[in-house]
C-alpha cells in the first residue's frame, strides 16, 4: 500500500504499516487507531491514520491525531539532548496540524495538536529560542479552549506556557519582553500555571502527566505540600499512557528533592534564577 507520512513515519511504524481491506474507508481507519488507543501505543495508532491519509490526505482528525501521535512517539526522547529523528517527529507533527486547521478552523483538536507540536518542538531549543515559539503557542491554545472549553490537554499547554514564561531569567526575560511584547508577557503568571494546571487535573483527575507537571509548578513556586499530594497521586494513579512509568520514577525523584521542605509565603516568588 501507498504511505502519505513518508521515510520518519515508516521509521517509527515499522514500515508495513497496516493492510487494508479493499473496502475500508479512511475513517475507518481513523476509528482503529482511536481504538488502540494511541496513549498505550502511539506507533500502532499512527500506522492506521497513516492509512487513512493515504486514502483521503483531508481528513480533518487523521491529521490532528497523527500530529499527535507523533508527538507521543518523540517525546520519549529527552528534551535536553539532540536527537535528529525526535525533532523531525516534532516537524512533522507541526505540518500535520497546520493542515488540519486548515482543513477545519473550527476544531478544537486542530489548533490544540498544533500548539503542542510547537511545544514540544520549543522544549528542545535553548531559552532564547523558546521565546519565539511562545506567541503561536499561546494563539493556538487560547483558540482550542474558546472552541472547547473542556480541553484538558489544551488547559495542560497553555498552564505550562505560563510556567515556561516564569521560568526564564536574566538577558532572557528582557528578549521575551520584547520579541512578545509587554503586554503578553505581563500576563504570564504563576497563578495562572497553577490555575489552568488544576483545571486540567480537574477535567482528567486519572491523567498522571497533569498532575506531575503541576506538582512541579508547585515545587516552584515553594508550595511543597501541594506538589507532595500531586506526587502522592501520581504514584497512585494506574498507568495508561506508554509514558507513565517514567512519569512516576520522576515524581519519586522530585518527592526525594522536597524530603522536608517546608511551604514558602507567597505563590508569587521569582521561581528558578
Amino acid at each position: 500500500m501507498k504511505h502519505w507520512l513518508g521515510t520518519v513515519a515508516l521509521l517509527v511504524i515499522g514500515g508495513g504499516g497496516v493492510c487494508r481491506a479493499p473496502a475500508q474507508t479512511a475513517d475507518e481507519f481513523v476509528a482503529q487507531g482511536r481504538d488502540i488507543p494511541q496513549e498505550r501505543n502511539p506507533s500502532m495508532a499512527l500506522a492506521y491514520f497513516d492509512s487513512a491519509l493515504s486514502l483521503d490526505r483531508e481528513n480533518y482528525e487523521a491529521n490532528w491525531r497523527a500530529a499527535q501521535a507523533m508527538v507521543d512517539i518523540g517525546k520519549q526522547w529527552p528534551d535536553d539532548q539532540k536527537n535528529p529523528r525526535r525533532d523531525s517527529l516534532y516537524a512533522f507533527a507541526e505540518s500535520l496540524a497546520k493542515k488540519a486547521v486548515q482543513v477545519n478552523p473550527d476544531g478544537a483538536d486542530g489548533h490544540y495538536a498544533l500548539a503542542l507540536s510547537l511545544g514540544r518542538t520549543s522544549l528542545t531549543k535553548s531559552n532564547k529560542e523558546r521565546v519565539k515559539y511562545a506567541k503561536e503557542i499561546r494563539a493556538e491554545v487560547l483558540r482550542a479552549l474558546e472552541l472547547n472549553p473542556q480541553h484538558d490537554r489544551a488547559e495542560h499547554i497553555l498552564g505550562r506556557w505560563h510556567a515556561e514564561i516564569r521560568r526564564l531569567s536574566g538577558f532572557t526575560r528582557f528578549f521575551a519582553k520584547t520579541f512578545l511584547g509587554a503586554g503578553i508577557f505581563n500576563e504570564a503568571s504563576w497563578q495562572q500555571a497553577i490555575e489552568h494546571l488544576n483545571r486540567a487535573v480537574e477535567l482528567s483527575p486519572q491523567t498522571i502527566y497533569h498532575h506531575l507537571d503541576l506538582a512541579e509548578i508547585y515545587i516552584d513556586v515553594g508550595q511543597y505540600s501541594n506538589a507532595r499530594e500531586h506526587l502522592d497521586e501520581v504514584g497512585r494513579l494506574p498507568d495508561f499512557d506508554y509514558m507513565d512509568p517514567r512519569y512516576k520514577d520522576r515524581a519519586l525523584e522530585l518527592l526525594k528533592k522536597i524530603e522536608g521542605k517546608k511551604d514558602k509565603g507567597s505563590d508569587e516568588s521569582p521561581g528558578p534564577e
